[in-house]
């Protein structure tokens, strides 16, 4: 779930969460009915685990009883694991009482209004470590209870209820509250707790029609509709026309067949002995195991980014050396691994029908590294047997997230206290030796092996420096960007901050990003240049209107919104209008999101259809009258339509809900400058800066302003502090430049 101040800005950079929330008014279509997709699409249809498990029994053995089995059950005496015999839970001044009533579950808590009502608990979602519970509201929503099962052994601190958000005061105003849009099923969790799942959210009526052909994660929800499957297994009638090759399979994840891995005695290390040649089936895991965010509802069963935007090494969810911070799963991780280049699969450490690990222990590891070489106290230090023993230990650190569920990183890092020491980025050393600093930690490393360690990951200083707006950071992203032995998520990443630092420098860089061999980095590229002209970023993005990656088309398509048709060759309409339409699809599907209004007011106002942008920005605020980025650009459509009395009254409409937001008083002040209304301007842009002080965009204003106003001290001051928390941004330099010249004229 969202932290509250971290809510996404932008629809393709508003990330599905996947925490622990399933279903809405839940109806299972008929397993011939694919509700809601395309026409390509019917020719395979959903058959249901049933029919699978009468050819592959042991798979279907396996599967019984994993997270995918049990990801969602309808509530009752087999499945609720929680305490519903009177058990009382306080937090916030208020007290829910869980209990059964005419062999029912229910919670007494408080709803929508804040007022205590008794509410049906119709599904479990999950059992271990945590269960969660849903209830459906009206409009065909199931929301998920914010109080919990801890379903872990008592000696273990489970068998109690306790809150998600236990550091948070939340009443039911608050975006956290378990009513509220973030805490929805329908659109924040749906499609990977179930099997075919659809949406089916109806703009019109704001209500939910959701369905899906099974309730769990079952064999089609990763093998895709299997009625080809079936046909051409019973050489039932019709089965000829299904191509031999793929035996009816929508995808083929068979890539892993015939493959061995030879640990080589020289470095302990094994070796692939057919180089991967698809990450189908990465990509497949990577539906649900990423943080990405769904653009489409016709799932595609392979390619990510045709129907998802996966999130690169964003601040707040890695660390700037890459290790998770965030609730970021699996995917991000791995991507950055050295096993991930040497083609090491998901399947290869799990069994991907129960779930565990191939090997228990240190047994998993030892698959492909040498136990000679790897698992014993020359290599790790420590003694046989012991935590620091374990390599998942030192090479995957956990973290803890929904209070009790612990997770590794998958990035398979050593550890490097020495960054912790430079960057405080955490190490796996201290998070065991607590008590002590990193410093004690790269000491002892250093004298274990002679030197400072040096991983397959090598850009935490980079991303450190973007982070902090240092003096090299435009040098070291473009050097980053260029470097292809690093993970393509990084390289895509550095792509997404030379944002900040658009130059002569940077732009050829960036221009050779949209040419690109992976699509995370070329999609970072047309989001980062985004800013410039619709004219101008034509000649580097129309090539993308044909990309392979329908993510990419779709970005490519929004940000070349403002070209009209006669701006173009007469060759290229064709391909823009697809893309145009593809986007227009992605926004129609994902209309129940604020932010897809958002895109979608943005996108009628680059073509200077004003009443249909200001309809969309409507329709954002009354899905969630919190949303900020609705508030900040139906102010400034205001702005372009000489409206600005309107743009006014809504920024202290939005001001009044959110009096903490800096982007809505950094807005009035804005427009407080436009009415010659000086003073006030200036204490608006001023609160703006004071409430988020690392916003360089906001202390610039501010800067200017008060430079316009006489008051070019002050100015001064200003532009020097903040140089202080962001030394490399370039409109700070440059104001300080001009602020110092004419000081010299004088």
């Amino acid at each position: 779930m969202h932290n509250k101040y971290q809510l996404a800005v932008l629809f393709m950079l508003a990330i599905t969460v996947l925490a622990g929330v399933w279903l809405a008014c839940w109806k299972s279509p008929d397993a011939g009915q694919v509700s809601g997709q395309p026409a390509s699409r019917m020719e395979a249809s959903y058959v249901g685990r049933q029919i699978c498990a009468g050819c592959h029994a042991e798979q279907d053995r396996l599967w019984q009883g994993s997270h995918h089995d049990l990801a969602m059950q309808e509530a009752n005496e087999g499945t609720v694991l929680g305490d519903f015999r009177g058990a009382e839970f306080k937090k916030d001044g208020t007290v829910s009482r869980f209990f059964r009533r005419d062999g029912h579950y229910f919670v007494r808590t408080d709803g929508p209004d804040g007022g205590l009502a008794d509410f049906e608990i119709k599904y479990t979602f999950g059992f271990t470590p945590l269960q969660q519970y849903l209830v459906e509201l009206p409009g065909g929503r199931l929301q998920a209870l914010s109080i919990a099962w801890d379903s872990r052994p008592k000696e273990q601190g489970g068998q109690r209820w306790f809150h998600l958000y236990p550091n948070e005061k939340i009443d039911y105003k608050d975006e956290l509250h378990w009513t509220k849009r973030s805490q929805n099923w329908n659109y924040m969790c749906a499609e990977c707790h179930s099997t075919n799942l659809q949406k089916n959210y109806d703009s019109t009526s704001r209500i939910y029609r959701t369905t899906a052909s099974e309730i769990d994660v079952a064999c089609e929800a990763c093998h895709g509709p299997g009625s080809d499957h079936v046909a051409w297994a019973g050489r039932k009638p019709g089965f000829e026309r299904i191509d031999a090759r793929t035996r009816g399979l929508t995808v083929l994840l068979n890539k892993q067949q015939r493959i061995q891995w030879t640990i080589d005695p020289a470095s302990g290390n094994a070796h692939r002995s057919i180089p991967r040649s698809s990450d189908r089936e990465i990509q497949v895991c990577a539906r649900c195991h990423a943080r990405r965010a769904q653009l489409a509802g016709d799932y595609r069963y392979g390619p990510l980014m045709d129907t998802h935007l996966p999130s690169l090494l964003q601040e707040t969810l890695y660390h700037a050396d890459g290790q998770i911070e965030g609730e970021v799963y699996e995917y991000g991780s791995f991507l950055q691994s050295k096993m991930h280049a040497a083609g090491v699969t998901c399947s290869d450490c799990h069994e991907p029908h129960s779930l565990k690990l191939r090997a228990p222990g240190n047994g998993v590891c030892l698959q492909c590294h040498s136990q000679d070489k790897y698992d014993t106290d020359k290599h790790h230090f420590h003694d046989t047997g012991s935590g620091g023993a374990q390599c998942v230990n030192c090479h995957m650190p956990a973290r803890t997230y929904m209070v009790v569920d612990s997770r590794r990183d998958h990035s398979f890092r050593v550890p490097r206290p020495d960054l912790s020491v430079r960057l405080d980025t955490p190490n796996a050393c201290t998070n065991c030796h607590a008590d002590k600093p990193a410093r004690w930690a790269a000491d002892k490393v250093r004298q274990w092996y002679g030197h400072d360690p040096k991983g397959h990951q090598d850009y935490a200083e980079t991303l450190h420096a973007a982070r902090t707006r240092a003096k090299d950071a435009e040098t070291r992203l473009i050097a980053l960007l260029h470097d292809k032995d690093q993970p393509a998520i990084a390289r895509a990443t550095a792509v997404s901050e030379l944002s900040q630092w658009l130059s002569g420098i940077s732009l050829p860089a960036l221009a050779d990003a949209f040419g690109d061999a992976d699509p995370q980095v070329r999609a970072a590229a047309v989001e980062a240049l985004a800013l410039l002209s619709p004219e101008q970023l034509w000649q580097l993005a129309h090539p993308l209107l044909r990309d392979p990656a329908r993510a990419v088309r779709m970005l490519a398509a929004s940000a070349l919104a403002g070209i009209s048709a006669e701006q173009m060759p007469t060759g290229e309409r064709a391909d823009f209008g697809r893309a145009i339409d593809e986007y227009l699809v992605s926004l129609r599907f994902n209309a129940d999101e604020p932010a897809a209004q958002v895109n979608l007011g943005n996108f009628h106002a680059a073509r200077g259809e004003s009443a249909e942008a200001e309809q969309s920005y409507r329709e954002a605020l009354a899905i969630d009258p919190d949303w900020l980025p609705a508030y900040v650009n139906l102010a400034d459509l205001y702005r372009q339509t000489n409206r600005d009395r309107e743009g006014e009254t809504l920024l202290r409409e939005g001001l009044a809900r959110q009096p903490k937001a800096g982007i809505l008083h950094h807005s009035l002040g804005l427009l407080q400058v436009r009415q010659k209304h000086l003073p006030e301007a200036l204490a608006s842009l001023k609160q703006a800066m004071e409430l988020a002080p690392d916003d360089a965009r906001f202390s610039y204003v501010y800067a200017v302003a008060l430079h316009g106003a006489g008051h070019t001290r002050e100015a001064k001051a200003i532009v020097e502090a903040s140089l202080k928390r962001a030394p490399g941004d370039p409109a700070l330099n440059a104001l300080r430049s001009q602020l110092a010249a004419e000081v010299h004229k004088r």
